[in-house]
């Protein structure tokens, strides 16, 4: 994923946490479709996650590597349960908040750049597998998780089947992807903060049956652990 793509984000994290609690961001869809999230939704505390978060954490154990851990929030709960967590992120005003916060160790990078280290759980919350962006891009990250892994280890991530909302517009969005020849959960989007956007990227909201195909091609066996009427769920991915 394009650096740039997820700046503003990071500058909303910092805005936040230099004081800005009413920061607002944008999530635009490239059929205009626009959803403005509070910042403060990636400081909640622990008491205010939600059930697939709270799953997640629960299956979590080990040494714990945190792709797209943002603020930290999930890495700081999990610290606080006395687990040894490595927080990645690809955005360095992200891992300065997370520093800021006391996340024992905050990287910036990019996923695959890396390697060298392996981990009992990998962990994507936030629907974080979407940084992959296309179905092609998901077999890319499997492969190279497989090599972040240790061996008994799992692959925790949490996504969304699209196909679960009758709104005009996401079932719109939908047809155009097929009549395009995309997967339906094939999303392109830019993030904005504070009257700046950055270009857009992909970002991958993929199925169940979907995940469970693709995870058994690049060999790992996939267990839904946890799903919501809304089409949210939590996958355990283990190595076979």
């Amino acid at each position: 994923m394009n650096p740039a793509a997820m700046a503003p984000h990071g500058r909303a994290l910092l805005a936040y946490a230099d004081g800005d609690t009413a920061a607002v961001q944008i999530i635009r869809r490239d059929d205009g479709n626009e959803a403005s999230i509070p910042v403060s939704h990636f400081f909640r505390p622990p008491d205010q996650f939600w059930p697939v978060e709270r799953a997640a954490l629960a299956h979590c154990e080990g040494h714990v590597l945190d792709i797209g851990a943002g603020s930290g929030l999930h890495t700081l709960a999990l610290e606080a349960r006395g687990l040894s967590v490595t927080a990645i992120d690809i955005s360095p005003d992200a891992v300065a908040v997370m520093q800021r916060l006391g996340v024992r160790d905050a990287r910036a990078g990019d996923v695959y750049a890396f390697d060298g280290s392996t981990f009992d759980t990998l962990l994507m919350l936030g629907h974080g597998i979407g940084i992959t962006e296309t179905l092609a891009g998901l077999d890319r990250f499997l492969a190279h998780a497989r090599r972040l892994t240790a061996a008994g280890g799992r692959l925790l991530v949490t996504s969304l089947d699209v196909r679960r909302s009758d709104a005009p517009e996401n079932v719109a969005y939908r047809e155009a992807n097929r009549r395009a020849g995309r997967y339906v959960g094939e999303t392109r989007m830019q993030v904005e903060f504070a009257g700046e956007a950055g270009p857009y990227c992909g970002w991958l909201h993929v199925d169940e049956e979907t995940l469970t195909q693709h995870a058994a091609t690049a060999g790992w066996e996939c267990e839904i652990v946890h799903s919501e009427g809304s089409g949210d769920y939590l996958a355990c991915l283990t190595l076979e």
